[in-house]
C-alpha cells in the first residue's frame, strides 16, 4: 500500500478512547512515519517540583506514535499490536506539548520494528526520550 488509508487519522484522534481522553492529535502520517501532539494537561506531571512530566506519559505517547507510524503501511482493517517497547529516557520533559515522530525501520508480513523519538514543544530539537518498538501485525483476511 502506496498511500496512507483515509481511516487512519480519525480512528486515532477520535475512534480509540484512551486516545480521545489524553488529546492525542496527528500532526502528519506518510508511508512509514507519524507525528503526533500531545498536548500538556496539569494530570501528566510526574514531579511537579522539577516540573517534570511523567514518565508513563512519555511511554504512552511513544508506543501510540510508533503504532500510527506502522499502520501507515497497511489497511484500515489489519491490526498492529505492540509486542515489545523500550524507552530511554534522555531528561525530564518539561510542562509543555510533547512532540512524537517515528520512523519504521523494519516493516515485515507479520512484525515491524520502529524508532520513536519524543521531544518537547518548548525545546523541539532536543529528545526527552527515544522509543524502539516491535509491533505484530495481523493482516485482515
Amino acid at each position: 500500500m502506496s498511500t496512507v488509508h483515509e481511516d487512519l487519522v480519525p480512528f486515532v484522534e477520535q475512534h480509540v478512547d484512551w486516545h480521545r481522553h489524553l488529546g492525542i492529535r496527528v500532526e502528519e502520517v506518510r508511508t512509514g512515519y507519524a507525528r503526533l501532539r500531545l498536548p500538556f494537561r496539569e494530570e501528566f506531571a510526574g514531579n511537579k517540583s522539577r516540573g517534570a512530566l511523567h514518565g508513563g506519559v512519555i511511554s504512552t505517547l511513544t508506543d501510540i506514535c510508533g503504532n500510527v507510524a506502522l499502520w501507515t503501511h497497511f489497511g484500515p482493517n489489519d491490526m498492529v499490536s505492540t509486542v515489545d517497547m523500550r524507552v530511554d529516557f534522555l531528561r525530564p520533559a518539561p510542562f509543555a506539548d510533547l512532540i512524537a515522530e517515528a520512523d519504521v525501520r523494519l516493516q515485515g508480513y507479520r512484525i515491524g520494528n520502529i524508532f520513536v523519538r519524543i521531544a518537547s514543544d518548548s525545546a523541539p530539537g532536543v529528545a526527552v526520550a527515544e522509543g524502539r518498538i516491535v509491533c505484530y501485525v495481523k493482516r485482515a483476511e
